[in-house]
């Protein structure tokens, strides 16, 4: 096994055990038992366990991200509209346990390691930069996409609890109702 197929097991592995269970509950030992990776070359790739938590945010951050840009890319017609019919499938997805990032934040706390808090900052940045791109241009963009990313995080709050669309149908229905009310002061 070469270091890439390492790397892609331990954090596979890592990316299971951290989401199913937490990020404080699962330790290394149990990481290289999952993945069949011996110790001494898990240590080589992730020298601590905040390392290899980074690397599997940031792992994590480019694919539901990148899955995200997609739906919003094929439904030019009604971008936000598309964020919160992706959300409605994730929510309903089989294991859904809520935000990955937040649920690491919530872990580990704002004195946490900052090579883990980094990559939570970064993702909810690039979450609120996709959200005003799915938005038109104009003077209340940034507070829209600010009041969309409260929604998407309510909604995922919420579906943590109850996995299933319902959460996602019901912020939709406010985003709606938002985006009627700007559209009303700016037009």
């Amino acid at each position: 096994m070469d270091d890439e197929e390492a790397r892609t097991r331990l954090l596979d592995a890592a990316e299971a055990l951290f989401y199913a269970e937490g990020i404080q509950a699962v330790g290394m030992d149990r990481i290289r038992a999952e993945s069949g990776v011996p110790l001494k070359r898990l240590y080589k790739l992730f020298p601590a366990k905040e390392a290899l938590v980074a690397g599997y945010l940031e792992r994590r951050d480019r694919r539901w991200t990148g899955s995200l840009r997609a739906a919003v890319a094929a439904a030019p017609a009604d971008p936000v509209g598309a964020v919160f019919d992706w959300l409605a499938a994730w929510f309903s997805e089989p294991g859904f346990r809520g935000c990955a990032f937040l649920n690491a934040y919530g872990e580990l706390g704002a004195g946490g390691p900052a090579a883990v808090l980094e990559p939570v900052r970064r993702h909810k940045a690039e979450l609120r930069t996709l959200l005003a791109e799915t938005l038109p241009p104009g003077p209340d963009r940034g507070e829209l996409a600010e009041q969309l990313l409260i929604l998407v995080e309510g909604a995922t709050a919420v579906a943590a609890l109850a996995p299933g669309p319902a959460p996602a149908r019901r912020a939709a229905a406010t985003a709606a109702a938002l985006l009627r009310a700007a559209d009303g002061r700016t037009g």
